[in-house]
């Protein structure tokens, strides 16, 4: 750390990598050892600096970010990688995170809060921009609501409405069935999904059939 901290860009503009060196050239203890402008390049320059924190972009057009960032730790797993990115929908953030990027930041931060990250990065610290964060922490809180009683937290309509989603039976044929409008049961199949923290019919589905309230009542 003494001979500071090694860096490389990795954006398909050349305009931001311009940007980004400029800044980083004004700090002491940064130095940019390399830039790519695609992920291929990306893996290529790892592999030749092993640098210490790789900035990566996730929309590139030969090679993504998640899949560039998955080889760089092959090739330099010493490497850390900072996400640098204008996207934070969840398609984004959890394959980045999953394929090894330690810190998840959107363009929108400051040249400032740039440097304090790659120092971070640099000690095994990882930044998440705030949005990130939030669905993160949402995601790992989501395994508890495996806990959740559906036979207190749901009503009995809702119960009726949960097993014959799993019975596979669509919105309008439930109202079929039960002799309701769709729009009642559509309201239902929304209740159920935000009391047991699912996202979809199939996960409802499964969660009925693992918890055994299709073969109950």
């Amino acid at each position: 750390m003494a001979d500071g901290i090694t860096v490389l860009l990795v954006d398909d503009h050349a305009v931001v990598r311009q940007g980004v060196r400029t800044f980083l050239a004004t700090q002491k203890d940064l130095a940019v050892v390399g830039e790519a402008g695609s992920g291929a390049e990306a893996v290529t320059l790892a592999a030749q600096h092993v640098p210490d924190v790789v900035l990566m972009d996730l929309i590139m057009p030969d090679m993504d970010g998640v899949e560039a960032t998955r080889r760089v730790k092959q090739v330099s797993p010493r490497s850390q990688v900072v996400v640098v990115t204008s996207y934070h929908e969840d398609e984004h953030i959890f394959p980045a995170l999953k394929a090894g990027a330690l810190s998840y930041l959107l363009k929108d931060l400051s040249s400032d809060e740039l440097a304090g990250a790659i120092r971070k990065a640099a000690l095994g610290e990882a930044v998440l921009h705030p949005r990130v964060a939030a669905r993160v922490i949402k995601e790992l809180q989501g395994p508890r609501a495996e806990k959740v009683n559906p036979f207190t937290e749901l009503s009995e309509r809702e119960l009726e409405v949960l097993k014959l989603i799993a019975d596979g039976m669509s919105n309008a044929e439930i109202a079929a069935k039960l002799v309701l409008s769709e729009k009642t049961i559509k309201g239902h199949v929304s209740n159920i999904l935000s009391k047991l923290h699912l996202v979809d019919r199939t996960q409802a589905a499964v969660y009925a059939w693992r918890e055994g309230i299709v073969r109950k009542g």
